[in-house]
């Protein structure tokens, strides 16, 4: 029989609707049945892509035995992340500051207040690799908190010090400077791997918001290096397996330090970042591969994420028929049947061998040793090997569509209409904007997910700033006022209701939020760029726009709170410093105005954008 899950719209959740677990939502119910009957709560936070998620859905919520387990001990709460990013980042605070490490699925044990006492990832079912097993944690954790109640709450009160010490006014030590940028470039020059690009080893997570504020930087200054260090990492994760040699469009991250091996769920919001870059790269350089993939991204965009109404899904999930990756390799037997006399050719440029790279299996990728292959060529290549493709079973994909990843996309297909003047992108991204509008935006306020016609939950800080800087590159691109009035209308609510009047900088969640155990306020750029660094741009750009300085005041505050620790751990805050990059030295490089005829950048000395009519 279906548990609650049932009647929700996320695809995770309807993921675990069969379960044996009488799952709830998040939600009244749910908690007042903790506090009535005095059980923990087991909270498990996932998201539909997620490939380590389904092995723990597979290994232990399907199994019979442990759903009971878990049902006479705990109310058990499942949460998709992707709908409830406040209680994901409340959450993986603790666990994080508990265990030294985070990821999903999250397994969090709570109070029947919702403070949490004990947590960790993935766990498997039995103790295996030195990791205890998922049902002798569950009974553990359960005669913990009925028997050591004492334990129980000196770890709750060891999170709510650490919630309240991350909650507590920032004081200001030094306002935004130009160093203060400087030092982040020399930070940015020292993590960087020069053989592969990008920063650090394995796993390697592309590091966009990063990448794109160096790419400023030399637009500012022309450091050559910070140019060089943008476009080798770009072609580098373009030419592994990373990206999706047939199909376009990034995985997430590489599991391995070449980019070779990727974790396999696609998601918008990376794509949406990296074509931005990508266009912000081709017009530095002008280099056909970069504008290639770029393209090639985008495309797969319309192709394969776009709802009917003109919204964009939110993932394609890491596995299909229960295997990660299966839909995405190759073996050397395929290759010589479907590409015949070409298949050595094909073969040599991505990589194939009859030993494969992956588990028996190729992962495309381009060998640097390979030869040069004509661009019509490539392209029947990836026609005829999509289309064979096209006839496996597809990974799922997830259907709703999220408000501040549309946004994010929303910029990166305006960009790419009015750099690569593609009448398709700027459809695209015209659609986009008016489903936004009609379907997401009631009174002002920016609503969080759309699922199969229906709208819920009342949006974040991230959903309102990411969907008006959508707004205004359409302005851009158009210069069409209606935008800009849209844009305008969400970022005064964006200050009324996410805006902290004492300190004058930002909360995650609105002032009329559903009250957590703490109310959170981050910002550090993680995998999207953070709530607050996109308040930071969307002020700026602003205060550009209307010559209100009372934006760039509120934007400014943001930036002071966070100069050292930009300069010192630059890979966290990438958005925030290309914000920072637009408070120090204007609406310059990728701020330029731009209409259906081309682009023109501001006059010399002028850093304003054209106001509207």
């Amino acid at each position: 029989m279906p548990n609650r899950l049932s009647t929700e719209t996320s695809p995770y959740l309807l993921q675990h609707a069969d379960n044996p677990v009488d799952w709830f939502p998040w939600g009244h119910d749910a908690l007042e049945k903790a506090r009535a009957e005095q059980k923990p709560i087991l909270l498990s936070i996932g998201y539909a892509a997620c490939h380590w998620c389904h092995v723990m859905a597979h290994e232990s919520f399907e199994d019979a035995a442990t759903a009971e387990l878990m049902n006479a001990r705990f109310v058990c709460i499942k949460v998709d992340r992707e709908e409830r990013p406040d209680l994901d980042s409340i959450y993986m605070q603790a666990v994080q500051a508990m265990t030294g490490q985070g990821g999903w699925p999250m397994t969090v044990f709570l109070t029947p207040a919702g403070e949490p006492f004990y947590g960790g990832t993935y766990f498997p079912p039995e103790d295996r690799h030195g990791m205890p097993g998922f049902r002798r944690i569950l009974t553990s954790v359960s005669d913990a908190f009925q028997s050591k109640r004492a334990d129980v709450a000196n770890a709750v009160q060891a999170v709510r010090e650490m919630y309240a010490a991350s909650g507590a006014t920032i004081s200001v030590t030094s306002p935004l400077t130009a160093e203060t940028l400087d030092r982040a470039v020399r930070d940015l020059f020292a993590r960087f791997e020069p053989m592969m690009g990008g920063f650090g080893g394995a796993p390697k997570f592309p590091h966009t918001m990063a990448l794109d504020f160096l790419l400023r930087r030399w637009a500012r200054t022309g450091d050559e290096h910070a140019l060089h260090l943008v476009k080798h990492s770009f072609l580098q994760m373009a030419r592994g397996g990373i990206y999706d040699q047939v199909g376009g469009g990034f995985h997430r991250y590489a599991v391995d330090a070449r980019w070779l091996v990727p974790h396999f769920e696609k998601m918008l919001y990376d794509n949406a970042l990296l074509a931005r870059l990508g266009a912000h790269l081709f017009r530095a350089t002008t280099d056909e591969e970069v504008r290639r993939v770029t393209e090639e991204t985008l495309q797969w965009v319309i192709t394969e994420m776009t709802d009917a109404g003109g919204g964009w899904y939110s993932s394609l999930d890491a596995d299909s028929e229960h295997e990660e990756g299966k839909f995405y390799v190759w073996s050397a037997a395929e290759f010589n049947e479907l590409l015949g006399d070409e298949s050595a050719a094909a073969s040599a440029h991505w990589g194939v061998t009859a030993g494969g790279n992956f588990e028996g299996a190729n992962i495309l990728n381009v060998r640097s040793d390979g030869p040069p292959i004509d661009e019509k060529v490539l392209r029947d290549w990836k026609a005829r090997l999509y289309a064979v493709r096209a006839k496996r079973v597809w990974p799922a994909r997830d259907e709703k569509v999220l408000a501040s990843w549309n946004g994010l996309m929303l910029r990166a297909m305006a960009e790419g209409a009015r750099v690569f003047a593609r009448a398709e992108y700027a459809a695209a991204a015209l659609r986009n904007g008016e489903f936004l509008w009609r379907e997401m935006v009631r009174e002002g306020r920016v609503y969080r997910t759309h699922t199969r016609g229906e709208t819920r939950i009342a949006g974040f800080l991230e959903d309102q700033a990411a969907v008006a800087l959508g707004f205004l590159a359409l302005q851009q691109f158009t210069l069409d006022r209606v935008w800009f009035d849209r844009a305008l209308e969400l970022t005064d609510v964006c200050i009324a209701k996410f805006g902290d009047g004492e300190t004058g900088l930002f909360y995650d969640t609105a002032s009329d939020a559903e009250a957590l155990v703490t109310r959170p306020r981050d910002i550090t750029d993680n995998a999207t760029p953070a709530g607050s660094s996109l308040a930071a741009e969307l002020l700026l750009m602003i205060a550009e726009l209307t010559g209100d300085v009372s934006y760039r005041v509120r934007a400014s505050r943001i930036l002071d709170s966070a100069t050292e620790p930009m300069a010192r751990y630059a890979t966290m805050f990438g958005h925030l410093l290309s914000a920072a990059d637009m408070a120090i030295d204007g609406g310059k490089w990728t701020d330029f105005v731009c209409g259906p005829s081309g682009c023109a950048l501001p006059a010399a000395g002028v850093t304003r954008s054209r106001a509207p009519d």
